[in-house]
Order: C-alpha cells, then sequence, then structure tokens
C-alpha cells in the first residue's frame, strides 16, 4: 500500500480553457470516503495558496473522488488526539479551509454521497454547492466526543441558526432533498447531471468580466469578516475536549457497537 492508498491526497488539476484556467480540486481517498487525513489537509491548504496567487485563474471546482464528497475528519486521527495535538489539527484543518473560503475567485463544490463533519464545513466555505440526490450531509462531531467547530460557523448563515443548532447537537444527518430546503446546496440534480450542473454555473462565471467577479467575491468575503473571533475561539473548545480523551473514548464505543 502506497503512502496515498493509506493517508489519501488532495489532487489538483488545471483545466485551460479559453475564458482563462479553472482548477479542480479534488479529495483522494475513496476506500475511506474521504476522510481528511493530515496529509490531505497540508495538501489541500497548499493547493489553495498556491491558486490564490495565479490572476488568470477564474474558477475552483472542488469535489471527492468517487461515492463520496468528504467523510469528515479521519477517525483514526481523532481518536489519538490530546489537548496539544488536538489544538494543532484543527488549526491546520482550519487554516486548511480558510485558504479555500480566501479564493479569489468563485469556488463550486460537487457534492456526491457523504458530506460530514469536516467536509461540510469545506462545502460551507465555497460559495456554491452542487449536490447529486444520493447525499448525506450533517455534522457527527458530538457523537465522535469532539464539537463543531472553526468553519462550522458558517452554517447558521447558510441554513438558519435553528436547523444549525439541531445539526451540531444532535449529529443527525440530512439527505438531499432537506439540503435544498434548508439553502445548503443550491441545486439538487441526478447524479448523472451533476457534471452539467457544474458547467452551467462554470459557464455564467467565465462569461461575467474577471475583475467584475474578483471584486464581487472580496465582497463577499467582507460580508463574513465577524466569523474570525468565534473560529479562534472554538479552536481552544476542541483543545479542551481532546484533553479529556472524549474523543478516544467515544470512537472506541461507536466502533464497539458495529
Amino acid at each position: 500500500m502506497t503512502a496515498e492508498d493509506a493517508e489519501g491526497a488532495a489532487r489538483l488539476e488545471i483545466e485551460r480553457r479559453e475564458a482563462g484556467p479553472v482548477a479542480r480540486l479534488v479529495l483522494a481517498r475513496p476506500a475511506k470516503r474521504n476522510a481528511l487525513t493530515p496529509r490531505m489537509i497540508g495538501a489541500l491548504a497548499a493547493h489553495a495558496r498556491a491558486l490564490a496567487e495565479d490572476d488568470a485563474l477564474r474558477a475552483v471546482v472542488i469535489s471527492g473522488e468517487g461515492g463520496a464528497f468528504c467523510g469528515g475528519a479521519d477517525l483514526a486521527t481523532l481518536a489519538a488526539l490530546d489537548a496539544e495535538s488536538g489544538r494543532a489539527f484543527i488549526t491546520a484543518l482550519h487554516h486548511a479551509i480558510d485558504a479555500v473560503r480566501r479564493l479569489p475567485v468563485p469556488t463550486i463544490a460537487v457534492l456526491r454521497g457523504p458530506c460530514l463533519g469536516a467536509g461540510m464545513e469545506l462545502a460551507a466555505a465555497c460559495d456554491v454547492r452542487l449536490a447529486a440526490d444520493g447525499l448525506v450531509a450533517g455534522m457527527p462531531e458530538v457523537r465522535v466526543g469532539v464539537p463543531s467547530v472553526i468553519e462550522a460557523c458558517l452554517l447558521p448563515r447558510l441554513i438558519g441558526w435553528g436547523a444549525a443548532a439541531d445539526l451540531v447537537l444532535t449529529g443527525r444527518t440530512v439527505d438531499g432533498a432537506e439540503s435544498l430546503r434548508l439553502g445548503f446546496v443550491q441545486a439538487l440534480v441526478h447524479a448523472d447531471a451533476l457534471e452539467d450542473a457544474v458547467e452551467a454555473r462554470l459557464a455564467a462565471v467565465l462569461a461575467a468580466e474577471p475583475a467584475a467577479i474578483r471584486a464581487q467575491k472580496a465582497v463577499l468575503r467582507g460580508w463574513e469578516a465577524e466569523d474570525r473571533p468565534a473560529i479562534a475561539a472554538s479552536i481552544e473548545a476542541f483543545a479542551r475536549v481532546c484533553g479529556t480523551g472524549a474523543p478516544a473514548r467515544a470512537i472506541a464505543a461507536l466502533h464497539a457497537g458495529r
């Protein structure tokens, strides 16, 4: 087994189009539903930061390999965290998702199958979310012994305070139809039509003036400035819970119940 098979990857592909390049970031650990390992998190951050420096870039599409977008953070990694390593892990995850959120061009999340925990946060950090009808979205962190933190703070604005509280306090999941009703996704289509939906959004972006699109994206990010203090506080909350051993106990109980 190669390191990429075990630890996964975040693969960057560049499409050269007449209107300018479009980047595709692909989470690649399909055997584990693209659950995020430290290696994947580091690669995602590095790719997003490099893309931010590309003045010709027009859009970024983020997807998962195989039948899942992202099953969340890797459970084996979570189970081993203590306060110090928990703070480092969740800070690195925040930096990776924040690098995606700060991209100066439109970002489109392409959601198939599971979109859970850190995967739902990554999707929330994108500008547009398009889903296939087999979508399962949710924030199950409390079920594995940690709180939902960092970019989970984007969810109340996307789906409302009540719906966000319901998800993070119960760990329940929602299907594609409910995700559409809540406003988490902007389109829900058959799996065979998902790429067509992506292309339709890309065509609209690529038809507009690049300078206007980048200016509009900067305005959008400015509207979210108030989230920064909440994210910093949530990192410390995550570290404190990791210091209690709760993740290891919860994940062991989860495995025992299977």
